[in-house]
Parts: C-alpha cells; structure tokens; sequence
C-alpha cells in the first residue's frame, strides 16, 4: 500500500483525490490546516511526511493580492520540500495551470511559476500537473471581470476542465512514476472566454451580460487566442461543460 499526502488534502481538488486515491486502495492522507499540518509554518509536515512514498500538493492560497500570493507559494513548498526531502518521499507532485510562461503578467500566476521553479531546483523527483481552468472557476471568472454589473471578457480560446477529471488525472500522476517534467490535462472543448462564461450566467439565470473585450484583462494579463490553451500532446477528458453544469444546483435550464 503507498502511503501519499495530499497536502490541500480537504480542498475543491484534494477531496476528491484522497476519495480516489483511498478507493484504488492507496493510503490517502488529507493534510491541512485543520488536520494540524501547516505548510507556511511547518508545524506537522514531519509527522505526517513519516513513511510517506507520495506528496501531493493542490493547496492554493487563501489570497490573490501580489505579495500575499507570492509568499504563501513560496513560502509552503520550500517548507513542504525540506520536508519532503528529509522524510525520503519518492514522488512530488504538484497542481499547476496551462500556461503560466504565456501569462506571467498577472501576480497569481508568476507566485505559481516561482513555486514550480523550487521543486524542479529542489533535486526530489517530481511531476507537475499543468491543469486548464476548472469549471467550477466560472463564478469567479464572472466576479473578477465585472464592472458596474457588466462582464468584460477577451474572446480568447479557453478549453475548461471539470475538477473531477482535474483529480483523477493528479491521481493517476501520483501513483506513476515520476516524469521530472509537466503534463497537460484539459476538457473535451474550445470556448471563447466570454462565450464560456455567457453560457454559464445563462444557466445560472445571472442577467448579468457579457462585453467582449479584446484589452480586457484574466486575473491580471492580456490574453492572446491562445494563451490558455494546452499544447498539442496534452490529456483530453471527456466531461462536457454543459453535461456539467446541468448538474449544478444552479443550472436552471439547457442553454442553447
């Protein structure tokens, strides 16, 4: 049986991996602030890491702003991989998104490549996940790009995920062996961003509109056409994003 911490072990996507990993007969282990293990202070990764094979990191950070982001990702993995590394773990692993060299210009994304450049400077071997936008990001998206109750949004290419699909591929990269590199992970389609979050307001019944915006900044940068997508060679899943969101408590009716 191996023995993986799930540091953000309780979260949107560590959840369901330690359901999944626990399922597939692993020992999963749900790390986080309420479990006694605090990555920005260190206090419980030595006993959790003990006998660990396995570390997996989806934790995120409770803020967005430049300098909060920054030093909880900086902060947490160089703590999470001395401990790593002196636990003896095998295999880290780490969460990530699609693109983050093509969208340096927004503070949240530079935190997360400061964060990958520690782990593959770290000598532990790793694997990342570079993951599409999740689904259930829509709201977010939404709030994050309303002004005076209208959504500005670019018509940029966005090929969404469902988190489900996000952590079974973190899953399946976590018992594999370690690739020292990155894997792409996306949905099964291609949306404009305005055109995927139209979609979603309208099943929410949210009258907000939408305003396409080519100058109309993602958490901070400009986007090209394809800035968010996944290269070629990347892991397709199948859930369609309206399958998905039909799903939802707030879908209330098919779009069309």
């Amino acid at each position: 049986m191996t023995k993986i911490v799930v540091i953000g072990g309780t979260g949107l996507i560590g959840s369901k991996l330690v359901s999944q990993l626990t399922e597939q007969g692993n020992e999963a282990i749900a790390a986080s602030p309420s479990s006694g293990v605090n990555t920005l202070t260190g206090d419980g990764l030595a006993e959790v890491l003990t006998d660990a094979q396995v570390v997996v990191d989806v934790s995120n950070a409770p803020s967005f702003e430049e300098k909060e982001v920054l030093d909880f990702f900086t902060t947490s993995t160089a703590n999470l991989l001395a401990a790593a590394t002196a636990a003896g773990v095998v295999h880290y692993v780490a969460l990530s998104v699609v693109g983050t060299q093509r969208l340096a210009e927004s503070p949240y994304i530079r935190a997360k490549i400061a964060q990958e450049r520690l782990i593959k400077e770290s000598g532990l071997a790793y694997s990342i996940v570079h993951a599409t936008q999740f689904f259930e990001f829509v709201r977010n998206i939404a709030s994050s790009a309303t002004v005076d109750g209208v959504v500005h949004l670019s018509h940029a290419l966005i090929q969404p995920i469902a988190a489900d699909d996000v952590a079974s591929a973190v899953g399946r990269t976590a018992v594999g062996e370690p690739i020292n590199g990155a894997v792409e992970v996306a949905g099964p389609e291609q949306f404009g961003l305005d055109e995927l979050i139209s979609k979603s307001l309208t099943l929410e019944g949210d009258p907000r509109s939408v305003v396409t915006d080519p100058e109309a900044r993602y958490f901070g940068a400009l986007l090209q056409e394809r800035t968010l997508l996944p290269g070629t060679g990347a892991l397709t899943f199948q859930t369609r994003f309206e399958d998905w969101a039909v799903r939802q408590d707030w879908a209330t009716r098919p779009s069309t």
